[in-house]
């Protein structure tokens, strides 16, 4: 006699980043949260207009990264010479004193890694919105997943900040446009890593293109 069997796809099921354990997703109405049995944690959510949502925050986080790059974070004036820092600076003043890996690795980790994931973000939800290339939303998909805890820009910035308390007792210390959008872009950035999941945004794929 020939036992069936019943394959449920791994679709079906998520385990709790906290402490490992393995769920079965259940449906959720609009606003509801699904969380961990054991543990308490936030499993998945169901948002409102979960696409166009994302797709501001994103468009929005992007605009402050750009600005973040573009102007001085801080300008410090000692004995009267002035020397203004920006986020390529700091890369290229690395760079320039012999300091490849470093300039290398800051490079990745606070300019390079936020540009990607911005951009794939944001590219991810523009074809959800517009109901397009469910194989490539699932790459792109893949591809955040990969690169989302190579995002540090918030250790750049706490690094920042314990510089400028250390040099506040030996120069000058004037604040450029870029800190206030480099702070904001940060706070953009941790919220979206904490509302919406990679599990959310697979299961919004599902639901766009598979009705």
């Amino acid at each position: 006699m020939i036992k069936k069997t019943h394959h449920i796809s791994l679709d079906h099921f998520i385990i709790c980043k906290k402490c490992d354990t393995l769920h079965q997703k259940k449906p959720l109405r609009t606003g509801a949260v699904a969380k961990c049995r054991e543990c308490g944690s936030v499993l998945y959510r169901r948002h409102n207009n979960l696409i166009d949502y994302g797709l501001a925050l994103g468009i929005s986080a992007f605009i402050f990264f750009v600005i973040a790059n573009a102007f001085p974070i801080v300008t410090i004036e000692l004995r009267g010479i002035q020397q203004h820092i920006s986020l390529p600076s700091v890369i290229l003043s690395l760079f320039e004193n012999d300091f490849f890996l470093v300039g290398l690795f800051c490079a990745f980790v606070i300019f390079i890694f936020p540009f990607l994931i911005l951009a794939l973000f944001i590219w991810t939800m523009w074809l959800l919105k517009i109901r397009r290339g469910e194989k490539q939303v699932e790459r792109l998909l893949i591809w955040l997943a990969k690169l989302l805890p190579w995002s540090m820009t918030e250790i750049f910035l706490i690094s920042i900040f314990v510089a400028l308390v250390k040099l506040i007792g030996y120069a000058q210390i004037h604040f450029g446009i870029s800190l206030g959008a480099l702070i904001v872009f940060v706070a953009f950035d941790l919220y979206l890593s904490k509302s919406i999941s990679i599990d959310e945004l697979w299961l919004a794929k599902k639901r766009r293109f598979e009705g």
